[in-house]
Formats: C-alpha cells, structure tokens, sequence
C-alpha cells in the first residue's frame, strides 16, 4: 500500500472514528451551556448502543435503530435531570450513576432478549451512502467510500449547533442560563424548562453517538464496546472550550489515535497494538492537563439552581 493510500485511509478513519465523539460532545456542550454538568454521556452512549441494534433487531430497520437509540438516550438524560434540577442531587453523582446503570442495564438485556452473554446478533446496519463510482475517483476515492450518514450528519451538526448557541435567541437563553440563571430568571427565561430541554437533548445526542457507534460501524453491541468514549467526549469539549468547533477538533485529533491502531498493521511500525490502543487516553489526559485553567466553563456550570436565588 503506498504512502498516499494510507493516509487517506488513516484520515478516513479518524473521521469515523470521530463521529461518536461528536455526537457526545456536542450533547455536552448544550448541557453544560444550561448550567448542567452531564458526566452521564458514557452510559447514554452505551444505552444508545444497545437500544440502536435492539432498534434494528426488532424493526429489521436501522433508521428505526437510530429512533430507538434516541430515545433511550434522551429518558436517561430526563432521569439526570430530574436528579440534578428538580432534587439537586450531586450532579457528578447522578451521571455516575447513570454510567453504571446503563452498563449493567445492556447487559442484562442482552441476556433477556438475546439468551447469550457478551453480545447480541448482527443486525441490519446503516449502508454506506457513498455511491459505488465515487470509490473509484483518483486519490480521494477510498476516503469518500469510508464514510456514511452519520459522518456527514455529524459535520453538519456542528454547524447547527455553533449558529443555534451563538446566533439565534434560543441559544442567549441557553447561554444566559448557564452564566447567570437568577439574572435570566429575572428578565423572565425559565431556567428549569430551558436546563430540562439542553440536558434531554444532550442524552438524546449521546444516544445517537453511541447508534454511530454500533449500527453504524459494526451492527453488533458488545459488552464494554463504548470503552469510555462518553469520558473523551467529555475532555473533547473541555478541551474545545464548550464551543461546538473547539469540540469538533478535539474529536478529531482523540479519533486519530484511534484510526492509527485500527491501521497499525499496515503502518509497519514494530510498536505493539497495545500502545496504539492507549493513545486516545494518553492524548485525552495529556489535554485535560495542559488546558488547566486556560479554559473557561460556563459561570453557573454544575451549581444547582433555586428560584429565588442570588
């Protein structure tokens, strides 16, 4: 394989590999915008997964995966909600307990609906949507054939989500409920209808991620196939200062470990897989530990919210 072919795969790679992450991040960044820390996306992530190949199983349509997956997100975000604003319970609590839940919960469905551990049956998967000559187009030809739906839709996404956040009223609200609630409740924005929405919508975003994950790249949901990715999406949009691009190129730049393992083989390199492997984390930790302090979270990030407050 020459060197031009490699790179291009590579880079196709790191794409999808990113997409997930995006996904996440991006539901990060509404929740967090409102004032919610949500450290629950890994588990929404790994609940979309499931319910993205459950989808499919029992529909025979991926495009039913997807709606399910969705929507499995979204009621795990409701339930974080409802503890972190309604009850004001400890918001890191709650996500935690989210991430357990959802392992435990797949898994025992898995059980249930598949009678077997491990994993569940192959199930219809979302077609590439690149049409069969691109494939055949000089030099970018095999990047253009390694994508589908979900890479595009993901790019688009954060397009949408930087204009919705920075250029439209919806998105000052948004905004303004996460710097300074009583002030927005004061000129009559409702902080608990406007942090509600970004947090169900930030599960229902991670439920996507994690259909990206499974239906769109293998249609198949293994136990423990989420591997912490919700956690990176998480140090992607801290690392992208909670903006939708910044959170975009960090997506990218954790994906790419990913993609070198996934072409460590065709690299040459004498470097165990294993440490291809750990890059993502390495890189995550190394971003995490660099950008102390020179990013700045939303003012009222994490601080529960009492009407009335000061």
């Amino acid at each position: 394989m020459d060197k031009v072919t490699l790179i291009i795969i590579i880079l196709a790679s790191t794409l999808r590999m990113a997409t997930p992450l995006i996904f996440a991040g991006l539901g990060g960044v509404f929740s967090e915008k409102s004032g919610v820390v949500n450290i629950g996306l890994d588990g929404m992530m790994t609940i979309g997964a499931f319910f993205a190949v459950f989808g499919s199983y029992a529909t025979g349509s991926p495009i039913m995966g997807i709606l399910f997956a969705a929507i499995a997100g979204g009621f795990l975000a409701l339930i974080h909600a409802f503890l972190s604003i309604t009850l004001k319970a400890d918001q890191i609590i709650s996500g935690t307990a989210i991430n357990l839940f959802s392992t435990a919960f797949a898994s025992f469905l898995i059980f249930k609906i598949f009678k077997k551990g491990g994993q569940t049956d192959i199930v219809t998967g979302l077609p590439y949507a690149i049409p069969v000559a691109v494939k055949e187009i000089p030099v970018i030809g095999p990047f253009l054939a390694g994508l589908n739906w979900f890479v595009v839709l993901a790019i688009v996404l954060v397009f949408v989500v930087n204009f919705v956040l920075f250029k439209t009223p919806i998105g000052l609200r948004i905004r303004a409920v996460g710097e300074h609630p009583s002030a927005a409740d004061t000129l009559g924005i409702n902080v608990y209808k406007i942090r509600y929405s970004c947090v169900i919508l930030s599960g229902i975003l991670a439920g996507i991620g994690g259909a990206a994950l499974s239906i769109g790249m293998t249609p198949v949901y293994k136990e423990g196939m989420v591997a912490g990715r919700g956690f990176i999406a998480l140090a992607a949009m801290i690392f992208g200062n909670w903006k939708p691009k910044g959170t975009m190129w960090a997506c990218l730049l954790f994906a790419f470990g990913n993609a070198l393992e996934i072409n460590a083989q065709s690299l040459s390199l004498n470097i165990p897989t294993e440490i291809y492997s750990m890059i993502p984390y390495i890189l995550t930790m190394l971003a995490l530990a660099g950008f102390v302090g020179k990013t700045t979270a939303p003012a009222a990030d994490g601080v529960p919210y009492e009407k009335g407050q000061r």
